[in-house]
């Protein structure tokens, strides 16, 4: 693995430093270039160095296992976000996505299914900035975020 020390481009060797995987389920993600794309560009706005990250789709009960094993959760939830960089500012990750969870998600949100796991995409990434979403004031911060970096990608 290299590590990119200063800035974020989007070059061949940082665009795919960046996967999409399927874990249990059969799923393929639209316009993957344009999301990474997207991705590095948020990464770059927000300040951080880019290493790596790794987008795991997954079903609920997958994801049900992960949040017990790994955090004592034992609850159904849509994204949990690894931080594997050595120090502050740079971002490298796995991020494990439950589809059965965006889906409903969408349905509740009256949303599409394609925006819905956008906004869960850049939550992630936005994690991995250092945003939290634990009190009700990092909530409205973390979904006005959500909220500017989805309108750049549309």
């Amino acid at each position: 693995m290299v590590r990119k020390q200063s800035g974020v481009d989007s070059s061949p060797s940082s665009i795919n430093q960046i996967s999409f995987n399927q874990i249990d389920l059969s799923f393929t993600l639209k316009d993957k270039t344009k999301i990474r794309q997207w991705i590095l560009a948020t990464i770059k706005k927000e300040k951080n160095s880019f290493i790596s990250l790794s987008f795991n789709f997954c079903s609920d009960d997958y994801l049900l296992q992960i949040n017990q094993q790994h955090l004592n959760h034992h609850y159904f939830t849509d994204i949990i976000t690894f931080d594997l960089a050595d120090k502050k500012g740079e971002i490298e990750g796995d991020i494990y996505i439950s589809l059965d969870r965006v889906r409903d998600n969408a349905k509740t949100n009256q949303v599409s299914l394609s925006k819905e796991l956008k906004r869960v995409i850049i939550h992630g990434v936005l994690h991995l900035c250092g945003y939290k979403d634990k009190t009700s004031q990092e909530v409205v911060l973390m979904r006005k975020k959500e909220d500017y970096y989805l309108s750049l990608l549309a």
